[in-house]
């Protein structure tokens, strides 16, 4: 399933590029970021179900001009309100890591639509599990320039962790391009 939904991501955007694309210069360089949003931990296992909160973090990047697309590396730090509490089993989500890519096609000069995935690692404390989770995080988004360097984002991923746990995050960002 996994696999599907990253094809269709990439298909999507790789697609949309002949029609849309832009040299891609507005969305080069560095930058820095910092997001909010929601976070949902899908519990499949535990009976906990799925506890949501409100994520916040940083997060770093580089992209780089592919002729027409844009693809970079990228990196992030979160944390998360996340918990749930039933009896005297508690769920609670710590700290995500975040590293992988990001592919886009320019949307004009001021708009990037664009997929990513890579490796996460979240703290998780629970009821048959507890400490680092290791998984696969998938995610698109859509990243729009404001004046000069300045740009916001918007943004969907799905992780997938070890111990059938699942993550659903929506974030906004505010970043800037150096």
């Amino acid at each position: 399933m996994k696999t599907v939904i990253l094809a269709a991501m990439t298909a999507a955007v790789a697609l949309s590029a002949p029609a849309f694309a832009q040299d891609g210069s507005t969305f080069v360089g560095p930058r820095a970021e910092a997001i909010v949003g929601y976070d949902a931990v899908k519990t499949n296992s535990n009976g906990l179900g799925t506890p949501d909160g409100f994520l916040y973090g940083v997060g770093l990047g580089y992209d780089f001009n592919l002729g027409g697309l844009v693809a970079g590396v990228e990196a992030e730090i979160a944390d998360s309100t996340t918990k749930r509490t039933l009896g005297n089993v508690t769920l609670e989500s710590d700290r995500d890591i975040y590293v992988g890519g990001r592919i886009g096609a320019p949307l004009g000069d001021t708009a990037l639509l664009y997929a990513k995935a890579g490796y996460t690692n979240a703290r998780l404390e629970g009821a048959g599990f507890g400490g680092n989770g290791d998984g696969v995080r998938l995610g698109a988004g859509l990243e729009y320039k404001l004046a000069g360097n300045l740009f916001v984002k918007g943004e969907y991923r799905y992780s997938n962790y070890q111990d059938d746990v699942e993550r659903h995050q929506v974030v906004g960002g505010l970043g800037l391009r150096f």
